[in-house]
């Protein structure tokens, strides 16, 4: 009886629920903000090549994080559904199968660490010693990426069931090890070997396999909701179709920063290779203001999926306002401090006089986008809830390859690099003008056809949240 007890996403207060699931979250995707970072201001203390070149690994790194998230995703989204249902077969079924889509994914990057790395390199570059450092970065993370895939694919089956707090803790455990581990590998601190670039690598995977560990004895020992039954398994394909029905359009969608991001570098080096190094410091910078309404998401994607299963409508009203009031207020402030102290954040990567001159005007005009992207990134995240990837991955192809990289490319043609940075605010409105779109056509398909079960919590006066999308 204990696995049909109403699951806390039904019953708790939405406010109290969202930033009980969501807090946690956040703040793990803080700690791998700043991973990011620190990882980076050691990797260029070993040379600019070394630097030069896990930027040329980060499309094939980006792809993994896009697989594993994106896969996520759909399991995430499809086991919270069946929960609020109670289908505990189908959401026993979706947790397997889902293990299994990590170890295939992790199966194909194990291939192209084995005999596509060098060709991979040797594609982007002439410079020797940039190739070689390459090889030595990528093969370790591709070799050894099944932590990755581990981690991610174990969380969501913590966060579906509202466990998110345990997420945080295998996050954070994972990257602090990494940051722990990143100079005593790269400079042989301590008596340990010193590996260089191959260090920085080894410190990823190493952080990534423990969290993943943590992960699985975490959802063993904690997860009741959920049965994983290793002995006797089979694939089943039904319920891989409808984890990559929601799943494929976020892995495209997350694919298609590679992609812009080789583009804007291009456009970039016609101007200066400064120019490029600006932008590769916004990217680092600008997780920083994202990661924690990523993790907002995060905590509430369940919350919805959930609710929608046990057809709680005003639940799922709530959540989605509060959701976007909060993505808006992080946004808010994150553009505060970056209108503010745009210097201070560049020296912290020793910038150059070119690098301030050129990042300062950068920093303050592409931050101006943040004012709308806090809507437009719950937005996506509504419509993966509701099993509608498809919408997310036409907002993500319409900002990024429809609008951000032609106004780039045109902006670029006046001569002035100052204007280029400006392709950021208009793709986000053009964004935001997309998200508000979808959103109407999910509140009129999906929200306004529920006929909620019985009255929700004093928490939940709400109703006419949504209405103005309506």
């Amino acid at each position: 009886m204990e696995q049909i007890k109403e699951n806390k996403m039904g019953v708790m207060p939405v406010r109290k629920l969202l930033v009980s699931m969501s807090i946690p979250m956040m703040i793990s995707m803080v700690v791998q903000a700043l991973y990011n970072v620190v990882d980076s201001i050691f990797v260029a203390r070993i040379s600019e090549d070394a630097l030069t070149a896990v930027s040329l690994a980060f499309p094939v790194q980006n792809l993994m994080v896009a697989i594993a998230v994106g896969t996520g995703v759909g399991i995430n989204a499809l086991l919270s559904k069946n929960l609020g249902e109670k289908n505990m077969e189908e959401v026993n079924s979706i947790a397997d199968n889902g293990i299994f889509l990590a170890f295939l994914s992790y199966l194909l990057f194990l291939v192209f660490g084995m005999t596509f790395v060098r060709p991979y390199f040797g594609a982007q570059t002439n410079n020797v010693e940039i190739i070689e450092y390459g090889i030595s970065y990528l093969y370790v993370c591709c070799i050894a990426s099944i932590g990755i895939f581990g981690q991610v694919t174990f969380e969501r089956l913590l966060q579906s069931t509202g466990k998110t707090l345990f997420t945080m803790i295998t996050q954070g455990i994972g990257a602090i090890i990494n940051i722990i581990l990143d100079p005593i590998l790269i400079f042989g601190l301590f008596g340990m070997p010193e590996m260089g670039i191959k260090g920085a690598a080894v410190a990823t995977v190493i952080g990534q396999i423990a969290a993943w560990l943590l992960a699985v004895f975490f959802n063993i020992k904690f997860n009741r909701e959920i049965k994983i039954q290793a002995r006797g398994f089979r694939p089943n394909l039904n319920t891989i179709k409808k984890i990559y029905a929601i799943g494929v359009p976020s892995i495209i969608m997350l694919s298609i920063t590679s992609v812009t991001t080789y583009c804007i570098n291009n456009i970039l080096m016609k101007f200066t290779a400064t120019a490029a190094a600006v932008f590769g410091v916004y990217y680092k910078l600008q997780s920083f203001a994202f990661m924690p309404v990523f993790g907002l998401n995060n905590g509430m994607v369940p919350i919805i999926s959930y609710n929608y299963g046990a057809k709680y409508k005003e639940r799922i009203i709530h959540t989605i306002r509060l959701s976007i009031e909060i993505a808006i207020g992080i946004m808010l402030v994150a553009l505060l401090i970056i209108q503010l102290y745009p210097e201070n954040m560049l020296l912290l990567f020793n910038a150059s006089d070119d690098m301030i001159s050129i990042g300062i005007p950068a920093l303050r005009i592409i931050s101006l986008s943040y004012i709308f992207a806090g809507f437009s990134v719950v937005a996506g995240s509504v419509f993966q809830a509701f099993g509608n990837g498809v919408m997310s991955l036409m907002v993500s192809v319409g900002r990024q390859l429809v609008v951000l990289v032609p106004a780039a490319y045109l902006l670029s043609m006046t001569g002035n690099v100052n204007l280029v940075w400006w392709s950021y605010p208009i793709a986000e409105v053009a964004s935001l003008v997309m998200s508000i779109a979808f959103l109407k056509i999910i509140y009129s398909t999906k929200i306004e056809q529920i006929a909620d079960r019985f009255g929700s919590d004093d928490d939940d006066i709400a109703g006419g949240a949504l209405q103005g999308a309506k």
